[in-house]
This record gives structure tokens, sequence and C-alpha cells, in this order.
């Protein structure tokens, strides 16, 4: 972990369920501890996510867990609040690795529980994305923790879709409900993942301008990284000089001139 930094560049990735938000996310991570400019704080805030198996680390607890465990106890631990308690939970559940450290939200037990553990995971951020020059955060689909409020701007809003009519339509969907929401970001990326065909397709070019996003990147579909997620490897295993890296390489150029 890092000395304390006032200013994090904050990367949330988001779109539709099943369009690879997870895998975008561990490969940012990878790549930025590759570049050298870590260390890299990775949240997981999908509940159904699986960021630490692609990023090849285990995850012990989640900020959901903790508070259970904590609501759930009968009386305080002597010299310790429930919220130090629970704090102290948190702490131990932060799985760390050589160059990046993970945190997840994981589900929430009981009736009503998302809002209190929303607003533990707001706070859990806050403590901790200081120690990190890069904190990249995997949403749920939609837009959801943003609009909870869990973060209140971020340096780099990442919305992710398939390169399908339908996929493109959300992504307009996604940049309406961002602008409702009056969700600030400094930079907006538009990533059209699994693309099979022409990755220069004129289609592309209505959603940006639409969007007014600063770059359109192109992922195509590719057998290596599915392989990789099929198996439950982690995505470190991508062998160097893939193609793949490189076009990840572009997004985190865009990244870390911020």
């Amino acid at each position: 972990m890092s000395a304390k930094n006032a200013a994090p560049v904050l990367i949330a990735v988001t779109g539709k369920g099943g369009v690879g938000k997870t895998t975008l996310s561990a490969l940012l991570v990878r790549q930025l501890v590759r570049r050298g400019v870590g260390p890299v704080l990775a949240i997981d805030a999908d509940p159904n996510s699986c960021l630490d198996a692609a990023l090849g680390v285990e995850v012990s607890g989640t900020v959901g867990r903790a508070r259970e465990e904590v609501r759930q106890e009968s009386a305080a631990v002597p010299g310790l609040s429930k919220s130090e308690l629970l704090q102290m939970k948190i702490a131990g559940s932060l799985a760390e690795s050589e160059g990046f450290d993970l945190i997840a939200m994981g589900r929430p037990e009981g009736a009503g529980c998302y809002c209190y553990a929303n607003n533990v995971l707001k706070s859990v951020i806050a403590e901790l994305a200081g120690s990190y020059p890069y904190v990249v955060l995997d949403n749920e689909a939609g837009l959801e923790n943003l609009s909870r409020r869990i973060v209140q701007a971020v340096d780099v809003l990442a919305l992710v879709s398939d390169g399908g009519g339908a996929g493109l339509k959300t992504l307009k969907r996604l940049y309406d409900l961002a602008r409702e929401m009056d969700i600030r970001y400094g930079k907006l990326l538009l990533i059209i993942n699994r693309l099979r065909g022409d990755p220069e397709a004129a289609r592309f070019e209505d959603v940006r301008a639409y969007t007014g996003a600063d770059a359109v990147i192109t992922l195509p579909e590719d057998a290596a990284l599915s392989a990789l997620s099929e198996e439950g490897r982690p995505l470190s295993e991508l062998p160097d000089g893939h193609p793949l890296r490189e076009k990840i390489d572009r997004i985190i150029d865009m990244i870390v001139e911020i």
C-alpha cells in the first residue's frame, strides 16, 4: 500500500450484464500494475461478480459479510464500538497481492441490507482510496452503484457493451441515465467488447457522436481470453505481446495522463 494520495484516479467500469465488465476491470488492473503505476485498489462492487478469480486472488471476506457479522454481534467487543469492529473486519477482508489490493462488496443478507451495505462500501472507498494512485471500480449491471452515490464523481467512466445494435442502444440509454443522475466524470470511454467483424464500422461513430465520448475502443472476440475465463484461470496468464494487451494499453494511456 502506498503513502496517502489525496487525489486517486477513479475508473468506474459499467454496462449491461454479460458484456465483460469484470474481464475489462481485471485487465485494467493488471496493465496498470505492469506499467508500474500502482499499487491499484480493485473494488468488486457487483454482488454477482468474480473479480477475484479474474485477478487470481482469493477473497476471504466481503463488506456484506462483515456488516452481517457485526450486526449479529450480541454485544460490542470490549474496547471497540460496533463501528470500529466493522472497520476492523472490513480491513481484514482486503485481499492483498503484488501491485494491487482487492475489496469485494459481496452479497448482503437479510431484507433491507443493501442500503446499509452500500453506505458501508461508500465509507470504505472514502477511507481506502486515498492510499492508492489508481482505483478500478467494477460495478454491477447498469449504473446502480453510481446512482446510489457510492461515489460522487469518477475520473474515467467506461461504458461497456457488445457491438450489436441492441448493445449500442444500451450505451445510449446508459449515457442518458448518467446525465439524468448528474454523474460527473472527467473522461467518457465507450468500450465495444467481443467484437466480430470490422472494428471501424460507421455505426460506432453514431454512438460516439451521441454521447460525446472521448474515445470508442473496440476489443475483438478472443479465443485465448475466453478460454481463461471459462477455465477460471486468472487473466494474468494472457501471454506477453498478446494483441489484446495493446488494446488495453491504449485505454491505460488515456488514464495515466490524467
